[in-house]
Formats: structure tokens, C-alpha cells, sequence
């Protein structure tokens, strides 16, 4: 039977949620698809259940398509297995834990690679049982510092992660295109724009990485690409470092007096106001070294300062330093820190010695503190950059002459125009939301797990693996944020609640009756129907309640039926046509390829 609205589990709202960010987050509260709990973690109403349910089934065809095969695991998970590979630690405060009533620790799942591996171990022990490809379709948690956007970054979330096994090196490679294969199939059917992007494995390990985005606006993740082809996350793109330039004929450094001078941009008006005769044109800021101090956290809880060099024009991408540096946690030095090292003049910090004098940063000089470099500052560049004394800085310091870093961080942003590493023209940027993540986990997981099989010469081999995740939730968001228009929701016939509404006007019993046939006609030919048939609704909050809750196809039995007209809505095309009454079944059918 159709599902009637006046039995349907549903209320709509007129006025935008206050704690709603995004556009699409607003209207599927206000359509009644899901209802906010708690920050991060919400309910799944009627309606949205039955649009997750289709997403889900759009996953699960595919995954079974590829080869891969269905298991489930529970979310409430002991800590041992995520302690033998490290992440109980390395997810740190974004980790749910608890314990039990005898109080061993126990963990609510962000992702399964620890049981996967346990699993395959546990009851393979040949390659002859691989390759073999697990998924499951499930809940996971993340305790977000800040949720936001809705269903884009919760704590609770569904996600959909497989996981293949393999014996070696290119049995991953035909495993991992598969999964890549299956990926471009799920977005295409449901409609998601998507652009494949290189990425950083993060906590996932591993070394191939790739991301599925869904470009956006409000997407938090920026990626660059260029017409040519090349794409990457901004925490994946590296920077070719600089070729060293002969320096012999500079002369040496020399300490000036810059007054006030503790940003880039004062540096820079000092300079061309008092120092404009030594150098042909204006000093910029690319002519500047900036020394950003970090801290870092490691895993056992230990902190250590960190400095590195990059050309003043630059800011640091505390994200890109995430990557460079993890496990740490990275953040701004501290004022305590900075007491904790006198040597370090707060906005006059440069790498170099006093001339004559030991360099004054780096491992093996007197701070002990690590220094590094942006792959920019190569050996023989000349910068302007701090003396370490207040008020001063140093000009003519040369890289690889008055310092030597103890190694690169490639930490500074990204930006359009910069070169692509792989030499296809100038970047561009753009926002996006990640949909998906492919990852070459390789060994690093089966080691941990000591996951072995017998190889074909009767000897234990290290299995190999590729882990696959694709996040269901945040696939709605994606889609209601690009589906929509000013009126409510536009959703592809995939993953629609219902492929057909039908909705009765008006006071006569008449139009309830036809629109009930029209309903059961459609729904005896297997078309999802959603019948109106409240009577003491006005058309007018019937039409708006149509618009928000975005079936595709609406079909609106009212006063037009007098003269055997029926009005039929095409909510995406933005097309209202009158058909005969008798044409309804037949046309709706055609418009869903159901004829």
C-alpha cells in the first residue's frame, strides 16, 4: 500500500533550525529526515531512513559487484588489538573510551582495521584462501572537538569500510583498482560530482592514498589540481626542493637596526624605508625568512620545540605540519616556552650564529632545537631574517654558508599558481568534501597483528592489505547540500524516499478517491508512492510540504480534476504540466523508465 501522509511518522517545520550551519543540514531537519540528539549525533526519521537505506543499497551492490564480501563487527570494542598497532594512542582525545564493570578498557569503534586483520588471521593460514575482500556497512564514533554541518562531522556517522587481503605486492594492486572501479561506480549512480584526489594516509598508514571529494564551498578539505590532470589534497602536495645557487660572491651578513619590526609586513615597510639602496627594486616579504616556533606532543607525552625557516611571504598549513610531523600533535610554541628559551627573541628569531660563533639553531648546536626548512630555502639563497637580539635583524644571511638545517618540512600553504610536483602547469584550488578514502595499507597492520599465511614455496609470508571507506551519512549531507534549490530538497531518483508523490487538494471526496487509485496503480506497478491524502490540510501547506520533503515526481490531484486534468511537477526541472487523468500512470511510468 502507498505510504499516506496522514499515518506517516512526520513534521515538517517553517523556520530553520538555530544550531543548522549549511543549507542542506537546514532542510533536512526542516523536512523531517533526521532530528538532533546531542552535538554531532542525530535520530533518523521515517524519511531518512529510507533514503539512507537506498544509499546503503547503492554501496552494498557495488562492494558485491567488485568481489567483496559482507561481515559485521560490533562498535564496542576491547583495547588490545588497537593498542598492538599504536592507535589507541595516536587517536588521542578523539577516541570513546570506557570501561567495563571489571574495569578493562574498552573503545567505541572509528574504524575496524584491528578486527578485520584478527578475523582474516584467525581462520586463513594459505594463499590459497586469498585475495579476499571484507566490508561491512556500520556505525563508528569519533569524539569531534567541534561537530558541525550537520551530518558532514558528527561523532556517530555510518560508514561503509572494506578491507582486502592479498599475498603480495601486485595482488594489492588489482585489489585496490578494484575497490577505486567501485567507488566511481557508487558516486556516478547517485548521483555525487566527485574528482579523485592524491592524499596523506594519516593514522591510516600505509603508502598509495587517495580521496574521493565532492567539490563544495562549505567543504573543509582544500585540493589543488591542474588542467592537465595532476589532483591532490594540499597536505599531499609536495614542494621540489631548490637547487643549491652559488653564493661565493656574497658578501657577509650584517646586523641592522629594524625598530617595532616583529611581523613580515613591518619588516618589509622597514626595509624599503630605511635600507632601499641595498638591493635593486622594493624588498617584499619573499625576501625574508620567517622562523615559526612549534610544539610538539608525542604519543608517550613528551613535547619538544621545533623551529622552521620559510620565506616570510608564506604562512605555515598547521594541517600540512600535522602530516609532516605525525604522530605529534602540533601546535603554536607557548609563552612559556619562549621563556623556557631565552635564546629565542619572540619576532626576532634567525637560524644563524653571531659572526665567528657556532650556528645558534639546530640539533648539534648549543639550543639543541631542531631546525628545519622550508625545500624552498636552498643552499646559497640569501635572506633577510632575525639577529636574535630585539629590535634587529640580519641581512645577506646565507643558507648553507652562516646555517645548516637538520632536514625539510614542507609545511607552508599551498597556493593557486604554484607549480604542480609532477610539472603539468600551475595549480588551482578549490574546497571539497571527502566522500570517500582509498588507501595501500601494505604490511603495516599485519605485521602489528601478525597476520602470516603460507606462500606458494610453503613459507610464512606477511600478508598485504588495502583498506577502503566510503562515508553513508555524510553521502546524504553531500547530496542535500547539491540537491536543492530555494523551496526544499531535489533529490536523484536513486536514493529519493519515494519515487512518486501524489497529493489530493481541496474539499471534494472525489479528488481522494482518484488520487488513492493513481496511488495504488503506480504502487501495483512497483512504483514507491507517497499519497496525501490529509483533508484538513490546506493545498497550500500541502505544495510546500511536496517542495521540502523533494520527491522528484509530484502528482497533484486537485480542482483541474473537474475538467479530467491532473497537474504533474517535475521538481528538479522546475516543470508543472497538465495531463488527462487517464495519461497519469502511463506518463509517470514513462518518466521513470518503469513503461
Amino acid at each position: 500500500m502507498p505510504t499516506r501522509m496522514s499515518t506517516l511518522f512526520l513534521r515538517t517545520l517553517r523556520e530553520d533550525p538555530n544550531d543548522a550551519e549549511v543549507a542542506g543540514h537546514r532542510l533536512l531537519v526542516r523536512a523531517g529526515y533526521i532530528r538532533r540528539e546531542a552535538p554531532g549525533i542525530f535520530a533518523w526519521l521515517p524519511l531518512g531512513l529510507r533514503v539512507l537505506r537506498k544509499v546503503e543499497a547503492v554501496v552494498r551492490a557495488e562492494m558485491e559487484a567488485a568481489g567483496a564480501q559482507e561481515v559485521h563487527f560490533p562498535g564496542l570494542l576491547p583495547r588490545e588489538p588497537y593498542e598492538a598497532t599504536g592507535r589507541w594512542e595516536e587517536y588521542g582525545d578523539n577516541l570513546f573510551t570506557l570501561k567495563d564493570r571489571k574495569d578493562a578498557d574498552y573503545l567505541l569503534a572509528p574504524t575496524h582495521e584491528e578486527v578485520f586483520t584478527l578475523l582474516v588471521k584467525d581462520l586463513y593460514s594459505s594463499y590459497k584462501d586469498l585475495p579476499v575482500t571484507l566490508y561491512q556497512v556500520q556505525t563508528k564514533y569519533r569524539d569531534e572537538a567541534r561537530p558541525r554541518a550537520g551530518l558532514l562531522r558528527g561523532r556517530e556517522f555510518v560508514m561503509k569500510d572494506a578491507y582486502s587481503f592479498d599475498i603480495d605486492d601486485a595482488g594489492l594492486d588489482v585489489s585496490y583498482q578494484l575497490m577505486r572501479d567501485a567507488y566511481e561506480r557508487i558516486f556516478e549512480r547517485l548521483g555525487v560530482e566527485y574528482v579523485i584526489v592524491k592524499a596523506d594516509a594519516g593514522a591510516m598508514g600505509g603508502s598509495k592514498s587517495e580521496e574521493f571529494l565532492s567539490p563544495s564551498p562549505i567543504g573543509e578539505d582544500t585540493f589543488v589540481y591542474t588542467d592537465a590532470g595532476y589532483a591532490a589534497n594540499v597536505e599531499a602536495v609536495t614542494t621540489a626542493p631548490a637547487a643549491p645557487i652559488d653564493a661565493a660572491a656574497a658578501g657577509p651578513a650584517e646586523v641592522v637596526d629594524t625598530p617595532s619590526a616583529t611581523t613580515i609586513e613591518a619588516l618589509v615597510a622597514v626595509l624599503n624605508e630605511g635600507f632601499a639602496d641595498r638591493r635593486e627594486g622594493q624588498w617584499s616579504a619573499a625576501d625574508t625568512l620567517k622562523n615559526v616556533v612549534l610544539r610538539l606532543t608525542h604519543l608517550d607525552g613528551e613535547t619538544e620545540l621545533v623551529i622552521v625557516g620559510v620565506p616570510g611571504d608564506r604562512e605555515v598549513d598547521l594541517k600540512r605540519a600535522e602530516v609532516a610531523f605525525a604522530p605529534a600533535e602540533v601546535e603554536p610554541a607557548t609563552e612559556a616556552d619562549f621563556a623556557a628559551h631565552p635564546e629565542l627573541v619572540k619576532g626576532y628569531i634567525g637560524p644563524q650564529g653571531a659572526a665567528g660563533q657556532p650556528q645558534l639553531l639546530g640539533e648539534q648546536s648549543a639550543s639543541g632545537i631542531r631546525y628545519l626548512v622550508d625545500p624552498r630555502v636552498g643552499d646559497g639563497t640569501v635572506w633577510v631574517t632575525g639577529a636574535n637580539q630585539p629590535q634587529r635583524h640580519a641581512l645577506g644571511v646565507v643558507a648553507g654558508r652562516d646555517f645548516v638545517a637538520d632536514g625539510l618540512a614542507d609545511i607552508a600553504e599551498v597556493r593557486e599558481g604554484d607549480p604542480a610536483p609532477d610539472g603539468s602547469g600551475p595549480l588551482r584550488t578549490a574546497r571539497g568534501i571527502e566522500i570517500g578514502h582509498v588507501f595501500q595499507l601494505g604490511r603495516k597492520y599485519a605485521e602489528a597483528l601478525d597476520l602470516k599465511v603460507l606462500d606458494r614455496n610453503g613459507k610464512l609470508a606477511t600478508v598485504t592489505m588495502g583498506s577502503y571507506g566510503i562515508g553513508v551519512t555524510r553521502l546524504i549531507a553531500v547530496l542535500a547540500e547539491a540537491y536543492r534549490d530555494d523551496r526544499g530538497l531535489l533529490w536523484p531518483d536513486e536514493v529519493a524516499p519515494f519515487q512518486v508523490h501524489v497529493v489530493a487538494t481541496g474539499k471534494d471526496e472525489q479528488v481522494y478517491e482518484v488520487g488513492a487509485e493513481i496511488a495504488d496503480e503506480l504502487e501495483a506497478r512497483g512504483v514507491e508512492v507517497l499519497f496525501d491524502d490529509r483533508q484538513k490540510v490546506s493545498p497550500g501547506v500541502k505544495f510546500k510540504d511536496a517542495e521540502l520533503i523533494g520527491v522528484p515526481h509530484v502528482l497533484v490531484v486537485g480542482k483541474g480534476l473537474a475538467d479530467g486534468q491532473v497537474e504533474l511537477w517535475d521538481r528538479r526541472a522546475g516543470a508543472k504540466d497538465q495531463i488527462a487523468r487517464q495519461d497519469a500512470t502511463r506518463t509517470l511510468l514513462h518518466r521513470l523508465d518503469l513503461d
